[in-house]
């Protein structure tokens, strides 16, 4: 008789290096890269290229390993801009259809364009610029 093992661990994050997944692993060389950067290029004295490559590890460090509500801090970050863009405040207010204005024009133009073979039938010799225009 054969045994399957059924899946129990559907949504947990694969282990990739030292216990960290791959979203933690790669957040954290990126932020080492940035780190590295901040402390060789910056043209700052080397106290303030330290710091700002210390700063940059401490944001880095939160950002890969600090999981609040058992979600990852860039979750986080998203609620909070969907929710900065989203309104507060939602007014119901009954639409009034102005019905006297019914002698006023659409404020919008249709452009449909003409085919190829459409202006060549058109076109006769003699007419249209002299030449004559064939459709294969």
């Amino acid at each position: 008789m054969n045994r399957h093992e059924i899946p129990t661990h559907l949504n947990v994050e694969d282990k990739a290096f030292a216990g960290l997944t791959m979203r933690q692993l790669l957040t954290a060389a990126v932020g080492l890269g940035l780190a590295y950067g901040a402390a060789s290029e910056l043209p700052l004295p080397m106290p303030l290229r330290m710091t700002a490559a210390g700063v940059l590890l401490m944001a880095v460090a939160l950002l890969a390993l600090w999981r609040p509500g058992d979600r990852p801090l860039e979750d986080w970050s998203f609620v909070l801009l969907r929710y900065w863009a989203v309104p507060r405040v939602a007014v119901w207010r009954p639409r009034r259809l102005d019905i006297e204005r019914k002698d006023a024009t659409p404020s919008y133009e249709v452009v449909v364009p003409e085919p190829m073979w459409a202006r060549a039938r058109t076109l006769r010799p003699g007419r249209g610029g002299g030449s004559r225009a064939t459709t294969r």
